[in-house]
């Protein structure tokens, strides 16, 4: 039973790793799109939140495998809650190219 505890604070630490890498990119996009220079903004994020979250999934999980799974079901679910959040939908991007196809 102890060791079933012990799964508790890696699958916290890989939502909270989840939130920020998927945030991070959510606020990435919509402050790269109105930028003069979108690729530093994308190419900097992109480095940043990747690395933060690997120092992070590194620092959880150790030797052990069973801290790496649990963390990584934690920022799975994370990525699930920030598309549900933030509403975002292939239809949306299918809807948007099939309307670009036909000018008024």
């Amino acid at each position: 039973m102890n060791e079933l505890g012990s799964l508790g604070p890696p699958l916290v630490a890989g939502l909270l790793l989840g939130v920020f890498f998927f945030g991070g990119l959510w606020w990435t996009v919509r402050r790269g799109i109105s930028s003069r220079q979108p690729g530093l903004w994308f190419m900097g994020s992109m480095l940043v939140r990747t690395g933060i979250t690997m120092a992070g999934f590194y620092l959880v999980g150790g030797s052990h495998w069973e801290r790496w799974l649990m963390s990584l079901l934690g920022f799975l679910a994370a990525r699930l809650t920030m598309k549900w959040l933030t509403g975002s939908s292939t239809n949306i991007l299918t809807r948007s190219a099939a309307e670009a196809r036909h000018a008024p």
